[in-house]
């Protein structure tokens, strides 16, 4: 599977499951808080794939899931949440990455 495939669909998983945990919540503006998040996620799941970087791939996850959710987190104060989900999310992409690709 080409990388950018890759990126599309693990980018496109981690936003379904993103907009999945918030769809309970409440939000002023649900339609915009719910596509700025599956839009987050899928910049992240689709970055982790098609990057090439001489890194152990669990760091390379970590590193974009934390650098790409901190503007949500410091526009929204949630850190916990959208911090934590981004880095696990990251690190669990990264790793699927790995293996599909040898």
């Amino acid at each position: 599977m080409s990388p950018v495939v890759l990126g599309i669909t693990c980018g496109a998983a981690f936003g379904v499951v993103a907009v999945g945990m918030m769809i309970p919540m409440p939000f002023p503006n649900k339609r915009a808080a719910l596509t700025a998040a599956f839009l987050n996620r899928f910049a992240i799941g689709f970055v982790i794939c098609v990057v090439n970087l001489a890194w152990p791939s669990w760091v390379v996850g970590l590193f974009f899931g934390l650098l790409l959710s901190l503007p949500a987190a410091i526009i929204t104060k949630a850190w916990a949440p959208i911090v934590g989900v981004g880095a696990v999310g990251g690190v669990v992409i990264a790793l699927v990455a790995a293996q599909v690709a040898h």
